[in-house]
């Protein structure tokens, strides 16, 4: 079972770029690893509309779903702090913050 966050979709939403941007002035931009259930490469850009990421952190990974009203990050398995405050950025930055 995971560790969830949920954030509330925003319009217009940011775009991956500005996702990412936020998370590397937070302290570590992250490796993308899937995109919708497919292996990505590390620094590919997921197109709008995309479903579900898997960001890679020196921590673990982080899942993002995207729903029609709201944005999932989770963590699975024994998550640490590290791993949760991975997480937290992630949400922090889908929050705009």
């Amino acid at each position: 079972m995971g560790l969830a966050v949920t954030i509330p979709l925003t319009l217009p939403e940011p775009s991956y770029a500005e996702i990412a941007a936020r998370l590397a002035a937070s302290g570590e931009a992250p490796k993308v690893k899937m995109i919708d259930g497919l292996p990505a490469f590390p620094d590919e850009v997921p197109e709008d509309g995309w479903r579900e990421l898997r960001l890679g952190f020196s921590a673990g990974m982080v899942t993002i779903r995207r729903s029609a009203s709201a944005w999932e990050c989770t963590v699975w398995g024994t998550a640490d702090p590290e791993l949760l405050n991975a997480r937290d950025r992630v949400a922090a930055a889908f929050a705009g913050n």
